[in-house]
């Protein structure tokens, strides 16, 4: 009686797997978040970063930026910004070596629960003081213990605030040492 329900409870867990795949489980589907960026003020001319902060469903991972198999799709976020507004580097975190059941001699680098991402910005010196909106998206492909499930995009939206910057404080120019009449 006991083998016959743990044959039960394997083909049990296959048929969740595959309906999860095609989408009609009752299970919670793969998803990432992004939380609410705060505002960044960056002063015109200079560099400044913005914090990302991204959540992964529980029981579900991500691939890092730098998968450790070429058949992996990497996470990546691509950004638009205005005219005048420079991204620079996005700095993504290393990810975390694991091995799962559909590969268990196999270590993955992945994201799970929470990361960030640091996103460098720099306006132009010429840029006009005020609030310029920056969008993109996060692609990426979500994975549970069992299964990988078809790549997504997240979109990725922050508001950047440019400010003037302190004025510079100018010295007088150099007097001659010399009377003049």
């Amino acid at each position: 009686m006991r083998g016959g329900l743990k044959i039960a409870a394997i083909v049990l867990g296959m048929c969740a797997a595959v309906s999860a795949q095609d989408g009609t489980s009752s299970h919670k589907a793969p998803s990432v978040t992004l939380a609410p960026p705060g505002l960044t003020s960056v002063t015109r001319g200079k560099t400044g970063n913005v914090e990302l902060s991204f959540r992964i469903a529980n029981g579900f991972h991500i691939n890092s930026n730098t998968p450790k198999s070429e058949f992996l799709i990497p996470t990546s976020l691509k950004l638009t910004a205005p005219t005048d507004i420079v991204v620079g580097k996005i700095v993504y975190p290393p990810g975390e070596d694991a091995s799962f059941p559909f590969a268990p001699d196999e270590k993955l680098s992945v994201y799970s629960g929470d990361f960030n991402l640091t996103v460098s910005v720099h306006p132009l010196s010429s840029v006009i003081p005020t609030k310029y909106a920056v969008h993109g998206q996060l692609k990426y492909q979500a994975c549970d213990n069992a299964a990988c499930y078809p790549p997504k995009t997240l979109p990725v939206d922050f508001e950047v605030k440019v400010e003037k910057g302190k004025a510079v404080p100018r010295a007088n120019p150099a007097q001659s040492p010399h009377v003049h009449n």
